[in-house]
């Protein structure tokens, strides 16, 4: 099953909400701006009904990710200026379990669109549905440019060690590169130079080209830096809410 199928069955049956952004050998989302990616791909529906969709959105309660345990879907209203109705609705994807302080936040990754009050059928939804949020973007560069610094990572630290000199490209996990080969412009996060196989944090450069979500799926680091990003977006989300 195509990955983008299935939020409408995550938010039915209690399935995989992180299947419907991706995981790895049957996802991936994009963002629309690809030429090779149909507008609205047939039989993909993000928008939901039945007793399980209901229950989401009148208690509110997040949906856990059983296949990305790392993953939580809260149910929101649009921020604006993303979307000009104020009555929408979206799931926010967050790698935290605790709702978002607002629709907006810096700790939510992106926005789904969900069910609205009195809806009576399925609305079609594709790739381009999904919504990045520019200042979690921000906020992962620059975790991931102190968790470089900090040394919180093994696999990138042996990577320099292996390289011992060059710029060592930081790649999503959902897709990884054959050993070797440089991976796709939209999995690779950012760059950094190795001087005497050691990592040069300062020179850390992000990519232009990386999305947060393609049809591999959502944003997933190493081990290490998925750690310290988490420790990040607590403290933004504890701020933001004082």
């Amino acid at each position: 099953m195509r990955a983008w199928t299935r939020l409408a069955s995550t938010v039915r049956h209690g399935s995989s909400a992180a299947r419907s952004l991706g995981g790895r050998s049957s996802h991936r989302i994009v963002r629309a701006t690809p030429s090779n990616l149909p507008r609205r791909p047939p039989g993909i529906h993000f928008s939901a009904i039945g007793p399980c969709a209901r229950r989401a959105v009148s208690s509110q309660t997040p949906i856990a990710d059983p296949d990305r345990p790392d993953l939580f879907y809260h149910l929101v209203s649009f921020p604006q200026p993303v979307d000009s109705s104020s009555s929408a609705t979206a799931y926010a994807l967050s790698f935290l379990p605790t709702p978002p302080p607002s629709s907006s936040s810096a700790t939510v990754i992106g926005w789904l669109p969900a069910i609205t009050e009195g809806t009576s059928r399925d609305v079609e939804a594709g790739l381009h549905d999904f919504v990045e949020n520019s200042n979690f973007r921000s906020l992962m560069q620059e975790a991931i440019r102190q968790g470089l610094r900090e040394g919180v990572d093994e696999i990138w630290t042996n990577g320099a060690l292996q390289l011992q000199h060059g710029w060592m490209h930081i790649h999503d996990s959902r897709n990884i590169p054959p050993l070797g080969r440089i991976g796709d412009p939209d999995d690779i996060i950012g760059s950094v130079l190795v001087e005497d196989s050691k990592i040069l944090p300062d020179t850390y450069q992000a990519m232009p080209s990386y999305r947060l979500c393609t049809s591999d799926g959502p944003i997933q680091l190493t081990e290490g830096l998925a750690r310290k990003l988490r420790t990040v977006l607590e403290d933004v989300a504890s701020r933001e809410a004082s």
